[in-house]
């Protein structure tokens, strides 16, 4: 059986894949997650996904191990237009992005990179599957007291774009096309299938 890790510290990632039931461990890669010069949010987020899960394999290879593994990386961000959402800094970066997405139409996008390896040690291949999910978010108009409403909730203060479309967030939200599970930070279809072509077991593997 194929073994199973996570490289995200996000409590929402491990959610969703417990949620489907599909086994796991968590590692905890550093990558530097900088915007370069120039990049468009696709390409940004992608490089994301990739280089969390490159960096996981590198923390799994120093360990010698016969069994197959995978690791999976992934990334979300908020974009409107070419702007990229990140975590609010404060209250008023929080106002800022709030006024800029009520009333209006953005994009979630999440990127999932899943590398697996058939063999023991750093020397065997690694292969690569990547997808990028793309949903459409639409906020209804908001009021100045509404937004200071949801910051002093606490809910938004670690949220790419500034809110939680699974909690009090889902309050703005008039309508979404798309993927619900990638705007919380993996979209579970598209990554079953991921997981399916890897030999990952889940509920449903015959």
């Amino acid at each position: 059986m194929t073994q199973l890790f996570l490289a995200s510290a996000s409590p929402r990632r491990a959610e969703l894949l417990a949620q489907i039931a599909v086994p796991f461990e968590r590692i905890l890669p550093v990558f530097d997650e900088q915007r370069l010069a120039d990049e468009s949010p696709r390409d940004y987020v992608s490089r994301l996904a990739s280089g969390k899960a490159e960096a996981g394999r590198r923390l799994l290879t120093v360990q010698s191990s016969t069994q197959p593994r995978c690791v999976l990386g992934a990334d979300t961000i908020v974009v409107l237009g070419d702007t990229v959402f990140g975590k609010p800094a404060n209250a008023a970066d929080h106002h800022r992005m709030m006024k800029a997405l009520s009333d209006s139409a953005h994009q979630v996008l999440t990127a999932v990179t899943l590398l697996c390896s058939v063999g023991e040690g750093s020397e065997q291949p690694w292969r690569q599957q990547k997808l990028l999910s793309s949903t459409e978010v639409r906020f209804k108009p908001l009021s100045d007291a509404e937004i200071q409403a949801y910051w002093a909730s606490k809910e938004p203060r670690d949220k790419a774009g500034g809110y939680a479309i699974q909690g009090i967030g889902a309050l703005f939200v008039a309508s979404i096309s798309g993927s619900y599970s990638g705007v919380v930070g993996l979209p579970l279809y598209e990554t079953g299938q991921l997981l399916a072509r890897a030999g990952v077991a889940t509920p449903l593997s015959n």
